[in-house]
């Protein structure tokens, strides 16, 4: 694979959230400081929106690897769309209390000895929501209900809530008004710019014992940033597949004309096939005539679509990148005690080595058939 022909201990652009590979930029910088105000007031809900791969589960994860398991016992919840009664059964469940057989009185009863429990011993509990943008009004409501849990005037349960940019307006709705009111701070990320650009791909690389191996030119990183619009996963995405193609053309600069290949290639791979490219039909013969008096019969034409222009259409990358975002999006889960996010990364990393295996194989292939054409 590309780590050992460029010599980097691991791959730099994995899209499995790792804190390992947080960068901070200003506005993750912004977020992490409100998330960390919000664990000093251990109160309220402190929300952070952005749109898909902007880093939101990434945050969470630096943040986890901040706390201290002695003084904070923190579970984080993938949710879709959970009714009231769903969700606090899959809050009781993230917290290992268990929620089989039992009624909603009961379940409620649980986690607030739950939550005195680690109160008394000075713990505090905080309960992350990640896709928050899916939950109904009415789920919303229960959240802020289970925040009404307290002892001695002192909140037992903190939230983070963590949507996309739609959520914002879900938070503006009329039977809402009790929750903005214990919302104590709230972020919203938005993409990297060119140079924060830049920095995150230097920084993930250096994270991997990256030598300047390969280089990314100037124009590169330019590039990179005008198809990805600074959205961090993109980038990961674009960049991980730029270090496959170095590999398999054992490239060690790259340029714009390197990015906007792969590029192709990614767009090339996630759309739908072009029926004006496709072989044209073969309509059966009416009569068919005698052996001894047949004539040639014309090959089969193919229809060829325009050339290319070489340009690419940055929309259209952008469109098959967050393609293969929507496919990482997390399903409503079974009640089980694992997190959605610890489900898929195991997936992801199935998946990489499958990737990896294949991608051996192939290029083994390709040299043995270039040995043989020599």
């Amino acid at each position: 694979m590309y780590t050992s022909f460029y010599k980097l201990n691991g791959k730099p652009f994995q899209l499995s959230p790792d804190p390992r590979f947080f960068f901070g930029s200003s506005g993750h910088k912004r977020a992490m400081s409100y998330l960390r105000y919000g664990l000093s007031q251990n109160e309220g809900f402190i929300v952070i929106t952005g749109g898909i791969g902007t880093g939101k589960t990434t945050l969470v994860k630096n943040l986890f690897a901040e706390l201290d398991p002695d003084k904070v016992i923190a579970a984080e919840l993938v949710t879709t769309q959970l009714d009231a009664d769903d969700m606090l059964t899959m809050v009781v469940a993230a917290f290992g209390i268990d929620y089989e057989g039992v009624s909603k009185a009961v379940l409620i009863k649980r986690l607030e000895d739950f939550l005195a429990s680690h109160a008394r011993n000075e713990r505090r509990v905080l309960l992350v929501v990640d896709e928050a943008q899916n939950l109904p009004a009415k789920t919303l409501e229960e959240l802020r209900m289970l925040s009404n849990f307290q002892i001695s005037d002192k909140p037992l349960l903190q939230s983070f809530l963590l949507g996309q940019e739609e959520f914002r307006s879900t938070l503006q709705s009329p039977g809402l008004e009790q929750l903005r009111q214990r919302i104590i701070a709230s972020c919203h990320l938005s993409a990297l710019t060119e140079e924060e650009t830049n920095g995150y791909i230097q920084h993930r690389l250096g994270i991997v014992d990256w030598r300047d191996d390969p280089a990314f030119g100037p124009t590169a990183i330019s590039t990179i940033h005008e198809m990805c619009e600074g959205v961090p996963r993109r980038i990961n995405i674009l960049c991980d597949r730029l270090m496959l193609y170095g590999y398999l053309e054992e490239l060690h600069t790259f340029g714009t004309a390197e990015v906007k290949e792969v590029a192709k290639e990614i767009k090339d791979e996630l759309s739908p096939p072009d029926v004006h490219s496709l072989p044209a039909p073969l309509a059966p013969p009416l009569d068919e005539p005698a052996p001894d008096d047949r004539t040639q019969r014309p090959a089969p034409t193919t229809a060829v679509s325009d050339p290319d222009d070489g340009l690419i259409d940055n929309s259209d990358i952008r469109d098959q990148l967050d393609a293969v975002l929507a496919n990482l999006e997390p399903v409503q889960g079974d009640g089980q005690e694992e997190s959605h996010v610890a489900r898929l990364e195991r997936r992801i990393e199935v998946l990489e080595r499958n990737v990896d295996r294949l991608t051996d194989g192939f290029v083994r292939l390709t040299r043995v058939l270039r040995q043989k054409d020599q």
